[in-house]
């Protein structure tokens, strides 16, 4: 998914192959291989192409390891990760070692509401992995009209689907052209009251 990724956030900021080469020093050839997914760039290539970009490159490290199926290269995964961007946390509550459960987790975040029990009780921690692709009924943690939710990722033939488990909580159905950004993958639960994580 990088090359892919890499090619989303060049097109987006309307630089040519010929430019990007010519800010990092990487032939065009070999970039065009990094797009096309034929090579992964070297953590040096990835920082000097994001320097050029004018990007941070921590964002993307956990592109490095994913191969887009179907369903994710037909709603766009890579339009819809959040690469200009870090979280902003309003407040540490300290940190957790990370369970060899969850080894590919990057932060952990309390449940805010109701909206994904019984799965996720609200203020279990999740553990999440930033800015990973999603396949059909992972649970997400996403930004929405500027706002944090944790949904269903559900792939449909025409559009995604962001569901709660709560059935009382309505449906958010996304198109192509809908601004939302997929901030990460929950991997699972450290829930206190089984005393037991729980993985996705």
């Amino acid at each position: 998914m990088i090359g892919a990724l890499l090619e989303q956030i060049r097109k987006d900021k309307k630089m040519s192959k010929t430019t990007l080469s010519e800010l990092t020093g990487i032939n065009v050839g070999h970039l065009t291989h990094i797009e096309k997914g034929e090579r992964n760039p070297s953590l040096k290539a990835l920082i000097s192409i994001c320097n050029a970009l004018k990007i941070p490159y921590q964002p993307l490290i956990h592109a490095f390891e994913f191969e887009l199926d179907d369903d994710q290269k037909h709603y766009e995964a890579q339009a819809h990760i959040n690469y200009n961007s870090i979280p902003v946390f309003s407040s540490i509550k300290g940190f957790s070692k990370c369970p060899r459960a969850f080894y590919n987790a990057s932060f952990a975040i309390k449940a805010f509401d109701k909206n994904m029990e019984d799965k996720i009780p609200a203020g279990t921690i999740m553990y999440v992995e930033e800015n990973s692709p999603l396949s059909n009924r992972d649970i997400g943690l996403f930004n929405y009209n500027n706002s944090l939710i944790v949904r269903r990722f559900i792939i449909r033939k025409h559009d995604v689907v962001l569901r709660a488990d709560n059935d009382e909580i309505e449906d958010v159905i996304l198109d192509n052209d809908d601004n939302y950004f997929i901030v990460g993958k929950i991997l699972g639960i450290n829930n206190p009251k089984e005393n037991k994580f729980i993985v996705f």
